[in-house]
């Protein structure tokens, strides 16, 4: 679905990583960690073309990003569900509306069955109504990954999602993100919580990637 093939990336001249080799196969479940400062965030966006690599090859369902037009990158991140460390709402938007906005853009109807549906799974049905100001940073994050989802992915990528939450908001959306895999997405989760990365490993089959020193390395026994 999506593979990276010795890729590198520099950034204001500097090398910020090489000879970087991933794979996420459909299905599949993987936590990527690694020192603040290590490309983790850069690396999503090489997944998600928003970066294009210096190095080596990017390839997002078969496809070179490299080789992608403007309507293939748009067609491709419909594909992919992405949650950003930072969500951003538009404020004059109610919650439902801000959810319902990648459907919207794409010239979709939104069904309100599904959207009734998709805010019950997330936990914000009393939300729908209320603009994004009055969310609690918990709830947030749950509408960041309803939006993520709401154009069913098959792939979905979580940029710290759990960084600015309690350990009981970390368990909530943690247990939301097994249950898209259970569903057969493949999720990639950026995080540097050992703590979660621990607790998943209670409830599903994942692989740890440690991104340092400009290298991707599968974690050990010590997580």
């Amino acid at each position: 679905m999506i593979e990276l093939d010795n890729v590198a990336y520099s950034y204001g001249g500097a090398e910020l990583f090489s000879a970087l080799n991933l794979q996420l196969a459909p299905g599949s479940f993987h936590f990527l960690t690694g020192p603040s400062g290590a490309g983790k965030t850069t690396l999503l966006k090489l997944c998600y073309g928003e970066l294009i690599a210096t190095g080596g090859q990017v390839r997002l369902f078969g496809q070179d990003s490299r080789s992608l037009d403007r309507d293939s990158v748009a067609d491709t991140r419909r594909r992919i569900g992405v949650v950003h460390q930072d969500c951003q709402f538009l404020d004059h938007l109610s919650v439902a509306e801000n959810i319902a906005l990648p459907l919207t853009v794409a010239g979709q109807t939104t069904q309100a069955a599904d959207l009734v549906d998709l805010l019950g799974w997330v936990g914000l049905t009393r939300q729908a109504d209320q603009l994004p100001p009055q969310l609690s940073g918990g709830e947030r994050q749950r509408a960041a990954l309803a939006r993520a989802v709401i154009m069913s992915p098959e792939v979905i990528l979580a940029d710290e999602p759990t960084g600015n939450v309690d350990w009981e908001m970390s368990q909530r959306l943690l247990a939301l993100l097994v249950e898209l895999n259970k569903m057969g997405k493949t999720v990639l989760i950026a995080t540097h919580d050992i703590s979660l990365i621990r607790a998943a490993k209670a409830q599903v089959s994942a692989r740890v990637l440690r991104l340092k020193d400009r290298r991707l390395q599968l974690a050990g026994a010590d997580l």
